[in-house]
């Protein structure tokens, strides 16, 4: 027998998502258990022929005040922490006709939807639950002799807790539950307090609380010896965490990684403007390409770097058609990734049972505000969203040669690419595709020469006689310190270039650009993404 099991007697409900609960209910009532409820969960008790009593008949008092003030009473939360085991708390709820609440079940005022919908401000504040948080933190500290149910999920487990142990909830399910129940309020108050700081402007406020609901636990994290999970937030943006997987394995912990920064990267390219196609490995873009289709788009974008594709992530702008699909299955790839898909598209990717699809439902905007963090050790930072976008920004040709229409095109391609790049990033690109990246490098320069020797290579891979840089653009996500870096790209065979300038030897490094008869714009904005 386990230890420290608890009878219910008296259960309060009081849910906002009243899922699972009649027959929840129903299954308590029959056990004897008396239900104790408020407002909608009590007629919806009632309605369906479930004996209840109004939470007013336990205090005395009526619902008030729109149903601000309804559980605020000594009757209630006394019911909830008074410990049974204390002589002076019994005394106190006998002195006080305040019977004992051993199990509660509440599910808040649903904040975050009211939020998500977009309601107004007055809305989402009425949506914030005060009652409902204060008796789940009351039965939650009174674990020793309360069971408190914050999740529809966990009503099973009560039950088989109250079969297997004739009527009563053992201490190993009360604190599971009690642990539950305070994740859920900060996860709550979390997202109240980051709403309320979004509304005033906030950017820094003193405290910064964080919270989500789990979407699922990984069998590991980065490397096998490292546990993880994966939670959602409050924040709707599509991607990763709201996408329908239609088939293949698991997603692991690097899969979702790289699958979001695919997707937030092939969302810098307007899909009523052209189809774009993004592949990823190891968080990297390795080819990135647009097109008249999402066939050609994709076949551009595996040309730049057909070795790292292998086992990679490709994400695009567009519906998956039958047409790309097709040429997407012909190497292994790990997850596919697009807005939506035709029944074709879906048959063909499943003949690769392994191959996992996902649907996101749209796209990220790329200009919406919001928050990016990493941890430290002792904290972690914050800050906003990197929602900076090239087709935005004023560019401010620098050289004695402006850069051609071509020129032009390719340049704003490739610092959409650089922005996704790890720092320092150098993202070569001809004709709306990439041609050669270089990511991740202490030094600039490093990255110039491995972009470049990665469009030779490419060049090699596709049997043509020159490197794909002949006649490429080059984009920097921050500004050149040197004019080595500058004088790499050239050599390669670029003819122009982008980059954030700001460098204290931007003067020498326009020179060079001028001496190899470069044309360079300055973007004024830095793109690192470290």
């Amino acid at each position: 027998m386990p230890s420290d099991p608890k009878r219910i007697t008296r259960a309060l409900l009081s849910v906002s998502d009243k899922t699972g609960l009649v027959d929840f209910a129903r299954a308590l009532a029959e056990r004897g258990i008396e239900l104790v409820s408020t407002g909608g969960t009590k007629r919806t008790l009632e309605e369906a022929g479930v004996p209840v009593r109004d939470v007013s008949d336990v205090t005395g008092f009526p619902e008030m005040m729109d149903g601000r003030v309804k559980t605020l009473h000594p009757a209630v939360h006394g019911g909830l922490l008074g410990i049974r085991a204390n002589p002076e708390h019994q005394a106190a709820m006998l002195a006080h006709g305040i019977k004992p609440i051993d199990l509660l079940v509440v599910n808040l005022y649903p904040f975050e939807a009211t939020v998500a919908a977009g309601r107004s401000y007055d809305d989402c504040v009425e949506n914030i639950d005060i009652g409902g948080p204060a008796m789940i933190r009351a039965a939650a500290k009174n674990h020793g002799d309360v069971a408190v149910v914050v999740d529809a999920d966990d009503y099973k487990a009560v039950l088989d807790d109250l079969s297997a142990y004739d009527g009563a909830v053992t201490l190993t399910l009360r604190r599971r539950l009690a642990q539950k129940a305070y994740a859920r309020t900060a996860a709550y108050d979390a997202a109240i307090s980051n709403w309320l700081a979004g509304e005033i402007g906030e950017a820094a406020p003193a405290y910064r609380a964080l919270g989500g609901s789990i979407a699922e636990v990984m069998r590991y994290g980065e490397n096998p010896h490292q546990a993880a999970a994966f939670y959602r937030t409050p924040e709707k943006r599509p991607g990763v965490a709201t996408a329908r997987q239609v088939q293949g394995k698991q997603l692991s912990y690097n899969n979702i990684n790289d699958t979001d920064a695919a997707y937030e990267a092939v969302a810098e390219f307007a899909p009523e403007r052209t189809a774009a196609v993004v592949i990823v490995k190891h968080a990297n873009p390795c080819g990135v390409a647009e097109g008249a289709s999402l066939r050609e788009a994709y076949e551009k974008a595996l040309r730049c770097d057909p070795v790292s594709a292998f086992g990679g992530i490709v994400a695009m702008n567009r519906p998956l058609d039958a047409e790309a699909a097709r040429a997407m299955v012909e190497i292994f790839t790990e997850v596919i990734i697009a807005p939506d898909a035709s029944e074709e598209a879906i048959a063909i990717v499943a003949a690769k049972k392994n191959l996992r699809l996902l649907l996101a439902g749209g796209l990220p905007d790329p200009r919406q505000p919001g928050l990016a963090l990493r941890t430290v050790a002792g904290g972690f930072l914050a800050q906003g969203r990197d929602n900076a976008v090239v087709d935005d920004m004023d560019l401010k040709v620098v050289t004695k040669r402006a850069p051609t229409e071509r020129e032009l095109s390719d340049m704003r391609f490739a610092f959409r690419v650089a922005k996704h790049v790890k720092s320092n990033a150098i993202v070569y690109a001809k004709d709306g595709a990439t041609v050669g990246i270089g990511a991740g490098q202490m030094s600039r320069v490093d990255s110039s020469r491995i972009a470049a020797w990665k469009a030779a290579e490419a060049a090699r891979a596709a049997g043509l006689p020159e490197s794909l840089a002949k006649g490429s653009v080059v984009a920097s996500d921050a500004f050149f310190p040197f004019a080595d870096g500058l004088l790499a790209a050239a050599e390669a065979g670029a003819t122009a270039v982008i980059q954030p300038g700001g460098s204290m030897r931007d003067e020498e490094v326009i020179r060079a650009a001028d001496e190899a008869g470069l044309a360079m714009v300055f973007t004024g904005h830095r793109h690192f993404r470290h």
